[in-house]
């Protein structure tokens, strides 16, 4: 059983790990786009942060991008897209849950809203009805925004093994998301917990990567400073993201 257990443990952060990163390389490459700074920030962890940066993408070369180029042989670029938008519908809690906590009472709203509508009209969030037809469009909330809300600064910047790019405020906040998941209460024991939120995050980060199978082709040309290029696309992306919180209703 201890085996089984650090093996379901294993494979989940493997896949997390090309999930968080390859939505982090995603943000570096729009980052430039966008017209907020971020604050400079201390890093007084580079050296593990170099580390880890290093071990996450030797993961997702050898693990992640080989199981998602499969996949996305396999399945057609619809029904991936389908699939995307069904993780999306059933991920609500920590988007609710932060909505409510940042006093957001419209987007908590929209996010019921949605979460009704796909799941009903649109096949359990294969199809944006709500998007299409209703013009609820989807939105984002996560605890690290909300902490960023409440006036806590991000702390140093962290990259964390199998999670990607973050700072401290961030991973307190991914830990907090995490514990705001049902099934984490539902399940009856700790081994299906760990199995069913291993089959979730694996299938949700195979099928996010196998939509986005080319944002690392470029990885040569950030070869010089890879790590500060990660480091500010993320960093960017994030001021973003905690402005549209500050002005979101």
């Amino acid at each position: 059983m201890l085996k089984k257990l650090v093996l379901v443990v294993s494979i989940v952060g493997i896949v997390q790990a090309g999930f968080s990163l390859t939505g982090a390389w995603a943000q570096m490459g729009s980052a430039g786009q966008d017209e907020v700074a971020p604050q400079p920030i201390a890093d007084p962890f580079e050296p593990f942060n170099q580390a880890m940066l290093s071990f996450n993408l030797k993961l997702d070369e050898y693990i992640l991008h080989p199981v998602a180029s499969g996949y996305a042989a396999i399945l057609p670029l619809g029904a991936r897209q389908g699939v995307g938008r069904f993780f999306h519908n059933i991920n609500i809690a920590p988007r609710l849950g932060n909505k409510l906590l940042q006093m957001k009472l419209v987007g908590a709203g929209k996010e019921v809203g949605r979460f009704v509508i796909n799941t009903t009209l649109g096949g359990l969030g294969f199809f944006d009805a709500a998007g299409s037809w209703f013009g609820l469009e989807a939105g984002h909330a996560d605890f690290g925004q909300t902490l960023a809300q409440y006036g806590i600064s991000p702390g140093p910047y962290l990259v964390l093994p199998f999670f990607g790019p973050s700072t401290v405020r961030d991973a307190v906040g991914l830990g907090v998301d995490g514990a705001m998941q049902p099934m984490n209460y539902l399940l009856p024991t700790y081994p299906e917990t760990i199995a069913a939120r291993g089959g979730w995050v694996m299938g949700n980060a195979v099928n996010f990567r196998s939509l986005n199978l080319e944002l690392f082709e470029n990885v040569d040309r950030f070869s010089v400073d890879l790590y500060g290029a990660v480091q500010d696309g993320y960093l960017q992306q994030r001021e973003r993201v905690v402005q549209d919180a500050l002005s979101e209703q």
